[in-house]
């Protein structure tokens, strides 16, 4: 297992990730310092804690609009690309991403 420290408003959390996934989680986390920092700037420093589970709704929010516009109006037929059932692929990629998020942000 490896540690890469990522910076978040500033300040250097470790984080613990498979190997190999270090750019990756370094690549998450300034999405997620981006966030936190669009938070701060709209509502001021409220206090770490805060300012994570604000950018936290953010990115859960994103993560919903992303699923609906991937699974479409209720009534709407499934799109298939190529063959495949693109929308379960997507929605199996957004949900592993999920996945992570929650765990990074579990470790911070």
């Amino acid at each position: 297992m490896a540690t890469v420290t990522v910076e978040v408003n500033g300040r250097p959390y470790a984080v613990g990730c498979a190997d190999g996934q270090e750019d990756r989680v370094r690549s998450l986390a300034g999405q997620f310092d981006a966030h936190v920092r669009q938070v701060a700037g709209e509502v001021g420093h409220v206090g770490d804690l805060r300012l994570f589970l604000m950018a936290g709704l953010l990115l859960a929010d994103e993560l919903h609009e992303a699923k609906l516009a991937v699974s479409g109006p209720p009534a709407a037929a499934p799109v298939v690309l190529n063959g495949a059932g693109a929308e379960a692929g997507v929605a199996e990629a957004l949900n592993a991403v999920a996945a992570r998020l929650e765990k990074i942000v579990l470790s911070l």
